[in-house]
């Protein structure tokens, strides 16, 4: 465990004495840095146990979640197994938008405040849930998790670039939870709206030594670095939330600035999901929290090696019954780690349902893009694929210069095969930056197929 070194006792410097919030975070992350080595058997029942609990809490007091059960002809006892569980059809993203009374009518003591939630809607379907003040205390603690895995020193300088920011602002801590334990360096959070340009300029004026952002902007850095020359002096780590990091990315990052991108999967309604492994980079999920089956078309657990959704069940929120919640994205088994650690393991997180391609078929599957030469074959800058038809893709890209006619059938007959479909490939030049959607999410591919 990280050992904390501030104190909430005036004089009682060493060893620290924590108070209030500080404690009970200290407290909290000692147990799941304790629980992380327990073995999947013995994750599960824990997990199993408090299953039992939130659903019986759920059956009380929402009507939503209740007739869920009734309607699967289930008990809140039954669902606390791994094979009951499976018998509860998921709650889709439309069946959260749609849900009459759901939230529950009260929560037990020492969860509240529940607080609203409006996430982005990167999926295309925004929701609205409630998240409490212990899920509150969950994200904290796992966030003190991620620093510890990946060694972090809270004491250096560090660094987010987020969407939401209105201007880029210096402050003198890291904040929650660092903060709360420990006597960090200065932050610097910059807004994802700054052309890269500044943003590299803004960087190595603060010369941080942790670095927060979402892959598309990390890439456009490196583009920016690679261009001009230099690096960012003093860096060690990189942390990447929010989209899917390629490999090429991972690759691009070690060789510009000579560090390893360490992941974080996360949901706005489910907080942490997973976070990658310190010592094999697998993915674990965050079993203190949740329960996250990977499923396959028909329902039935994808083994490992094999693509399905991610249905997860919070088992921490009482406010809302996110359980056995079909998030909209989809993620690879992967063996158990050999690092010993019993969470659950994932080797990639793959993306959501709207970037899968639709065939004209009906069929769907995850676009291969990494094979296809970007820039190799077209001097691409920037991409984004739109599919508008089950039959015909727009290529949005930025180029180092437009290509000729015979370049662009080579090119087209490229991604065609790449893609293992001869769709109509259609060209859009572009002469500025692709911006992230609202939310500050890039999606390298978007579907504008409806299907069934």
């Amino acid at each position: 465990m990280t050992i904390p070194t501030l104190s909430g006792v005036d004089g009682a410097a060493w060893p620290p004495v924590l108070t209030g919030d500080a404690a009970t975070l200290a407290a909290l992350f000692q147990q799941i840095e304790a629980s992380q080595w327990l073995s999947a058997q013995a994750l599960a029942a824990r997990q199993f146990g408090q299953l039992g609990l939130v659903a019986a809490h759920h059956a009380r007091h929402s009507g939503h979640f209740r007739r869920r059960l009734d309607a699967a002809g289930l008990t809140p006892e039954q669902i606390a197994t791994p094979t009951g569980l499976a018998l509860l059809p998921p709650l889709t993203r439309r069946g959260l938008q749609t849900a009459d009374d759901l939230y529950a009518e009260q929560l037990p003591p020492l969860h509240g405040p529940a607080d609203p939630l409006h996430t982005s809607g990167s999926t295309g379907e925004p929701v609205h849930i409630r998240r409490t003040a212990l899920n509150q205390l969950d994200w904290l603690a796992m966030t003190m998790r991620d620093h510890d895995w990946n060694r972090r020193d809270l004491s250096g300088r560090f660094c987010a670039i987020r969407a939401y920011l209105p201007e880029p602002a210096i402050v003198p801590d890291w904040g929650p939870p660092a903060s709360l334990l420990h006597r960090t360096g200065p932050s610097l959070g910059i807004p994802m709206t700054l052309p890269i340009a500044e943003q590299v300029r803004l960087l190595r004026q603060f010369r941080p030594t942790s670095l927060l952002l979402y892959p598309t902007n990390l890439a456009g850095i490196l583009d920016h670095l690679q261009a001009a020359g230099g690096g960012l002096d003093g860096l060690v780590d990189v942390r990447t939330v929010g989209e899917v990091v390629s490999p090429d990315l991972r690759a691009r990052t070690a060789a510009i600035l000579g560090v390893a991108i360490a992941d974080t999967y996360s949901s706005q309604e489910l907080g942490y999901v997973a976070l990658q492994c310190p010592d094999s980079g697998l993915y674990h999920v965050m079993a203190e929290t949740m329960i996250v089956e990977i499923v396959d078309a028909q329902g039935q657990p994808c083994v490992p090696g094999t693509i399905g959704r991610i249905v997860a069940t919070d088992l921490r929120n009482f406010a809302t019954p996110l359980i056995r919640y079909d998030i909209g994205d989809y993620a690879e088994v992967a063996e158990p780690c050999p690092c010993g650690r019993g969470l659950p393991t994932l080797a990639r997180i793959v993306g959501r349902r709207r970037n899968l391609i639709v065939r004209p078929d009906g069929t769907r599957n995850w676009p291969p893009f990494g094979m296809i030469r970007f820039r190799e074959m077209a001097g691409v800058i920037q991409y984004q694929f739109v599919q508008h038809a089950p039959d015909r893709i727009e290529l949005r890209m930025r180029v180092e210069r437009a290509l000729s006619a015979s370049e662009e059938a080579a090119f087209r007959a490229h991604i065609q095969a790449a893609l293992a479909f001869p769709f109509t490939i259609d060209f859009t030049y572009l002469a500025d930056r692709i911006e992230p959607g609202s939310s500050g999410k890039f999606e390298e591919f978007i579907s504008r197929v409806t299907t069934p």
